[in-house]
């Protein structure tokens, strides 16, 4: 009986021992299984805090893109108030035609009449 019990004792003991040693690596799986949870969540926040800046950033080029839709429009629009470069020319080459500068005024003439037929009469 001594040697049955000796042989359960060893077996006790090793069984012990093997369930010490499943337990320790159950605690290091939970362990690591925490860490990589933590990891994940932190991860994810980071992820987050990204995504709420592109759409921040999106945002922000969208309104500038508005604005710059707007700015162009308006600059289509006054540029249908402008002359162009060819009708500017046509008018110029019609005011060098006529050249109004040399057109004399009636009161200038009667002046200049005037001025000779006193010279005259001195």
């Amino acid at each position: 009986m001594d040697e049955s019990q000796e042989s359960i004792s060893a077996l006790l003991s090793e069984f012990g021992t093997r369930l010490n040693e499943v337990e320790e690596k159950q605690r290091l799986i939970k362990d690591r299984v925490l860490l990589i949870g933590e990891n994940l969540v932190s991860t994810k926040e980071q992820y987050e805090k990204e995504l709420g800046n592109f759409r921040k950033q999106i945002s922000e080029i969208t309104t500038d893109l508005k604005g710059i839709k707007q700015l162009n429009k308006r600059i289509v629009n006054e540029l249908e108030n402008y002359a162009r470069k060819t009708e500017v020319e046509i008018i110029e080459r019609q005011i060098r035609m006529f050249q109004p500068l040399e057109f004399a005024r009636i009161k200038d003439i009667q002046r200049i009449v005037q001025k000779e037929v006193d010279n005259l009469k001195k």
